[in-house]
């Protein structure tokens, strides 16, 4: 793996010097780091944890998340006078960028601003940001080049910097029913894009459906979401209790216990309600891939449309396809039967639920699919459907492609042997014939493409790859592409980034032929 020029530290850190987390995104992001702070905690038990947020969110969230002291960016001055064991910057913010390369550490992680490279120019403050973390630099090629990954945030945020074996061995809670109102089903309204969300009619008629069905919906939601709170009540013409804006967000992450059940699109409060143990319900539409941002403890559950442009970066149709496939009287039934299967796991004695009950996969949800959240044979992050075969032939060849894709990562990253990579594409191979010849193909033209890239470099005609290299290649091929485009960018065009991309297309030829 090639990495990204870093000058060599002074001196080692102290044992005792901190870990320093650059955070610095919304309320979700930071509730999705909380995995990694667990296990930096259980890894570095002696090392400072500090992180670097904003305010508004980690003063409501510190309660609740593993023991660390939060700094806004503005103790920055104060920051840079420490040495770090580790910073690790999970923010694309280039004043992260900018912190991380001006703090001494004996690691980094993610993006850092340094002086001079390659895309500095010629200028005094010249300086270029280089990703560091094979893992974090695998993410950065996700950008608009995310539909067939299948690794978590949550789990991306720390395989660079957690021993694998640490993350196998973590055993999550799963949610909790006992304690609550029996009754009591908050619905969060909002989401950080319009496209992400129901519309007030939605919610509405979702409110109403569990009214008859005898529940006690709850509308929730931030300041931002109080006219539309006041939509829908109005809308509703019940006694559904409209609680958006009345909270404050430790009123907020309290009241979220008292919940059977939160329904909600992909917002931070679902991964606050996720990480407290509420059970969720999430509504994912618009520009979200659940795979990466679903809740990340297991036994929640996923909706989601069967459409093929499920999961985008940005949403390019004319309207919100994803969005429309969405029934609120199918997610009122769908909601109730998720509180029948509570009771009888209560019933049973049951903790946790183990495998979901086939009660919720004969559910009839045209053009959705239900999933739940759990963990898969590396104890990562799983998302499994419950009316169809997770793995081998006969599940879905959409599945099929993002499970082969995520057996080949981990196999040429180290979290696993090339049999498991093989065995996902044997199953890929026998579920889709013309999918894997296709790809063979596609990867014949990638392969002659590279080959012509690097002898313009060698003969000194092309120092870097076209801009458009990534996108040039069929999607199936860009998992690839995306982070081959990164990692010769990355390293500023060095000879061991080039061998390193010839070594990766060179083994997913073999691993296909």
């Amino acid at each position: 793996m090639p990495v990204a020029p870093i000058p060599p530290p002074s001196a080692a850190a102290p044992d005792n010097a901190p870990i320093l987390v650059l955070q610095m995104q919304r309320m979700g992001d930071l509730v999705l780091t909380f995995p990694l702070l667990a296990w930096l905690r259980a890894e570095h038990p002696r090392r400072p944890l500090w992180v670097v947020g904003e305010e508004k969110f980690f003063k409501g969230l510190m309660p609740i998340g593993p023991e660390s002291v939060f700094f806004p960016y503005g103790a920055a001055d104060r920051l840079r006078q420490n040495r770090y064991h580790l910073v690790i910057n999970l923010s694309h913010r280039p004043e992260a960028a900018a912190l991380a390369g001006q703090l001494r550490a004996d690691a980094h992680f993610g993006p850092r601003l340094v002086p001079g490279g390659a895309g500095g120019g010629s200028g005094r403050e010249a300086s270029t940001t280089y990703v560091h973390g094979r893992w974090q630099l695998y993410r950065t090629s996700l950008v608009h080049n995310n539909r067939h990954n299948q690794f978590h945030w949550a789990d991306l945020n720390a395989l660079d910097c957690v021993p694998h074996a640490r993350l196998r061995s973590t055993d999550w809670p799963w949610p909790l029913s006992e304690g609550r109102d029996p009754l009591r089903v908050g619905l969060f309204l909002g989401a950080s894009e319009p496209e992400k969300r129901p519309h007030a009619p939605f919610w509405a008629a979702l409110a109403r459906d569990l009214l008859r069905r005898g529940l006690k919906p709850v509308l929730l939601g931030g300041p931002a979401e109080a006219a539309l709170g006041a939509d829908v009540a109005h809308r509703a013409s019940t006694p559904a209790l409209n609680l958006c804006g009345r909270f404050t967000l430790p009123e907020l992450v309290a009241f979220t216990r008292t919940l059977r059940l939160l329904v909600t699109p992909d917002t931070g409060p679902m991964h606050v309600a996720a990480w407290t143990q509420t059970p969720t319900l999430n509504l994912s539409m618009g520009p979200v891939n659940a795979w990466e941002t679903a809740p990340f403890s297991p036994g929640h559950h996923v909706l989601r449309a069967t459409i093929s442009c499920v999961g985008c970066w940005r949403c390019i149709q004319p309207s919100v396809l994803c969005r429309d496939r969405f029934d609120p009287a199918r997610v009122a039934s769908l909601a109730h039967a998720l509180l029948r299967e509570q009771d009888a796991a209560h019933a049973d004695g049951e903790n946790a639920p183990g495998a979901p009950s086939s009660r919720l996969a004969r559910l009839r949800l045209p053009g959705l699919e239900l999933l739940h959240t759990g963990r898969d044979a590396l104890g990562l992050f799983d998302l499994v459907p419950l009316a169809a075969p997770a793995s081998g032939p006969a599940a879905s060849p959409r599945r099929l492609f993002g499970l082969f894709w995520k057996a080949f990562w981990a196999w040429r990253f180290d979290l696993h042997g090339e049999a498991a990579a093989r065995r996902a594409w044997a199953d890929l191979a026998a579920a889709s014939p013309q999918l894997a010849e296709t790809l063979r193909r596609a990867l014949s033209g990638l392969g002659r493409d590279l080959a012509r890239a690097l002898r313009g470099h060698a003969l000194g005609r092309q120092t870097v790859l076209p801009p458009d290299f990534w996108q040039s290649h069929p999607p199936m091929l860009r998992p690839l592409t995306g982070y081959l485009h990164m990692s010769v960018q990355n390293a500023d065009a060095a000879p061991a980034a080039w061998a390193e991309a010839l070594a990766l297309v060179e083994a997913l030829a073999a691993l296909t032929a």
